[in-house]
């Protein structure tokens, strides 16, 4: 894996390249659709070039908007955009693949998607047909554990190697064996939740610490003069990973742009990797369609 200080990319071992850093536009029915739009247009405006999306978020049609807007302005060409969708685990039959995914560019109105993910390999030849057509330019998974990346590195027939794993990531939860797996088999380490959650009633109880309250970040915040947010993304990006950040609010937005403007030491790195708990923010029932959950605990 090689990576670019000047262009904040990644190379995928297909070729092709992924911005480290990402916007999330993950919505829950607590925020309006049309956050997405506006949050996603300001994302491109502050310099956001990978935007994640998915068919289970439902705003695949504001995010796309979103996009083409900006494409409309000239804020950006569309192969300035890096943009990734996923395939639900309901819509996991072969036959559904394709469908699904060009459901979404229509919702998008793009002709192609730069990376797709599946949850579970029970449709791989379908996706790498995908790719053959040029519907999108990568594929890769998501939630895996070493067991089941394995599973896929040995099918008879693998045409194209996975590019990435998007994950659940960050200091309480530092995946340090699936990092470990995954770069030794030229795969990228993609995490969201890198910042912990927004609460989501679903998700966590009042019990659940709050990441970003954490003393120890918060130190290191206050000894680099940034924020426990920013410490946290950055932690990731050291580490090789691709960091996904969500926000709605524009200085928010704004000030996670900064990742770039300094760096960690390798003492301050090694306190961080201390942080880790594995405590998950988002819990395994919200997988439970996949077909060897639960697996969580074997990351």
């Amino acid at each position: 894996m090689k990576m670019s200080s000047k262009t904040q990319k990644m190379e995928l071992n297909d070729g092709h390249h992924i911005p480290v850093l990402g916007f999330g536009t993950y919505v829950t029915e607590e925020h309006l659709k049309k956050k997405s739009m506006d949050s996603t247009k300001i994302a491109i405006d502050v310099g956001f070039r990978h935007i994640d999306c998915a068919h289970m978020y439902q705003n695949e049609k504001e995010v796309g908007q979103a996009i083409q807007s900006k494409i409309e302005d000239g804020t950006v060409k569309r192969e300035d955009i890096f943009c990734t969708s996923k395939l639900w685990s309901t819509s996991h039959r072969p036959e559904l693949v394709r469908p699904s995914l060009e459901s979404s560019l229509r919702k998008l109105n793009l002709d192609y998607i730069d990376l797709y993910l599946i949850h579970f390999p029970v449709p791989l030849k379908a996706m790498e047909k995908c790719k053959d057509a040029g519907l999108t330019k990568s594929i890769g998974v998501s939630n895996f554990n070493c067991r089941q990346l394995e599973m896929i590195l040995n099918k008879p027939g693998l045409k194209y190697k996975p590019v990435c794993n998007q994950v659940e990531c960050h200091p309480y939860l530092n995946q340090s064996k699936l990092l470990e797996y995954c770069k030794m088999n030229d795969i990228i380490l993609v995490a969201y939740g890198a910042l912990g959650t927004q609460r989501y009633k679903y998700c966590v109880n009042e019990d659940t610490p709050f990441l970003l309250d954490d003393p120890v970040l918060c130190a290191m915040a206050e000894k680099y003069k940034r924020t426990p947010a920013l410490i946290a993304l950055r932690y990731q990006l050291q580490r090789g990973i691709v960091v996904l950040a969500k926000s709605f609010n524009e200085e928010r937005i704004r000030e996670n742009m900064q990742v770039f403007d300094f760096q960690l030491t390798s003492d301050h790195m090694k306190i961080l990797d201390g942080l880790n708990r594995n405590l998950r923010y988002f819990p395994g029932y919200l997988f439970n369609t996949h077909p060897s959950f639960p697996f969580f605990d074997e990351y």
